[in-house]
Formats: C-alpha cells, structure tokens, sequence
C-alpha cells in the first residue's frame, strides 16, 4: 500500500464526508473495503484508480445508487453537511442538493434540449422566473446548448450530450456535483468547455466530485485527488503534493 499523505485541513466548509464505508454486491461481492474521503465547499476532489479499482462504485454509494445493482454499504457511513443521508432514496438526496452525472451522456433522445434541461427542474418547488434564471445559466455555461435548444437530443454530439446531461444536472440547483467520466472520448474544445464550467462552479461555492481521465484538466482544477486501489484508499492529497510524490504521480496521473 502507499502511504497515505498528511494534507492540511480544509478551511471551506465540509459537505461531503465518507468514512469508513462498506459496499457488498449480490449479499457476497465485498467491493469496496473501507473508503473514507471529503469533499468540500468551493473545492473540486479527483477520484483516481485503475479499472476496477472500485471508483465508479464510490460514486453509486454516495448517490445512493447501488440498489439497483443490488449493492449497499453495509459498514461505515455518508454523511452530507452532517446529516447521514446513505439511507434515503435517490429523489430524496436530489432534493438535497446532491447530484450524479454518469457515465454514458444520458438524456431523453425524443425530446428537445431545452425539454431535456427542463427536466431537471421536475422535482424542485420552484417558480417559473427562477426556472428561466437557472436555464439562462446553463446557456451561459454552454452556449452550443442555446444554440440547440430547439433540436431533438437524439441528434446532437457525443459532446453536446454530455454538456446536456450536466446542463440538466445544475438544473436541479444542487451544492455536490458527482461525475463520472466527465470528459471521456470527447474532443479537445468540448472537454475544455466542460472544464471551464467546472471551474465556475467552484469558484460560486459548489463542490464537485469527478472521476476523469484528462490529466491536463485534473492537475490544473482539481484541488484534492483520492487514490483507490482494489476497493481502499490508499492515498491522499493535494495536487501540488500528488506532483512531488513521483511514485503516486507516476503510477496515477502518468506524467
């Protein structure tokens, strides 16, 4: 195992914090054996690992999306602005302000951009001018998402798509934004579009949790990065301290 890094305590608030969690498939399949991590306010955390490491499950736990896999966390806890939320439905956690983007560009192929968008906003109790504030938002974040708004999602890019499903995501006015592969096989423009939105909402107190692949983007805006290796933590730090350990940097980041 690496030794873990001794980082400086974080000043921002701490929205997110997993301790110690547990995670079983089928009642037999012990995927994740102990992973505690934060994340927090104003502050965007890179999860790192080979497949199968157990980072995509990570993300599922916090989300509360393992039931359907038939996964749970049978051990440790989750627990977002303090309150322990491992317990509550997916919708529930939403309304919180905890939301996953994941892997795969999901959107509603027969519908409009701005159909798709608007259905993030479904289940908040929202007034409509709020509503058309939040989608100009989204427009400003993504300007090729206003210029498609009137064309069926089903047509649009691979890139478009993944900007929509993170369009549709803020829609839902959340604090913790989880992604998954957040830039994955898009082109150069589109990934820094993406980052570029990433680094706005940290900049207006959002925390951001992702997993990707583009080492540029990760050692430029992300804050923290937490190793796992076969479902453990086995490293954490900061991204000046992750470059000045070149058995971390090397074996993770590739450079």
């Amino acid at each position: 195992m690496l030794d873990a890094a001794n980082t400086a305590d974080v000043q921002a608030e701490t929205l997110l914090e997993v301790n110690n969690i547990e995670v079983i498939y089928n009642h037999v399949i012990l995927v994740l054996k102990g992973v505690s991590l934060s994340v927090p306010k104003g502050g965007i955390t890179a999860l790192l690992g080979g497949n199968g490491a157990g980072k995509t499950t990570t993300l599922k736990a916090i989300s509360n999306l393992l039931r359907s896999e038939r996964g749970e966390v049978t051990k440790g806890s989750i627990r977002y602005r303090g309150d322990r939320v491992q317990d509550l439905v997916p919708s529930e956690l939403v309304k919180r302000g905890v939301i996953q983007v994941m892997e795969g560009r999901h959107c509603f192929e027969h519908l409009t951009v701005e159909e798709n968008l608007l259905t993030g906003a479904y289940t908040r109790s929202a007034s409509r001018g709020d509503i058309d504030a939040d989608l100009n938002m989204v427009y400003d974040y993504f300007p090729r998402l206003k210029e498609r708004r009137r064309s069926q999602a089903g047509y649009t890019s691979g890139g478009e798509q993944q900007m929509l499903a993170i369009g549709r995501a803020l829609m839902t006015n959340p604090h913790l934004v989880v992604l998954d592969e957040a830039t994955e096989g898009l082109a150069p423009l589109i990934r820094a579009d993406i980052w570029a939105c990433l680094a706005r909402l940290k900049q207006e107190g959002e925390a951001i949790l992702v997993i990707d692949k583009n080492v540029d983007a990760l050692t430029k805006f992300a804050d923290r990065h937490v190793v796992i290796e076969k479902g453990r933590v086995v490293w954490t730090g900061t991204t000046e301290q992750i470059l000045a350990t070149p058995e971390v940097k090397d074996r993770f980041l590739h450079v």
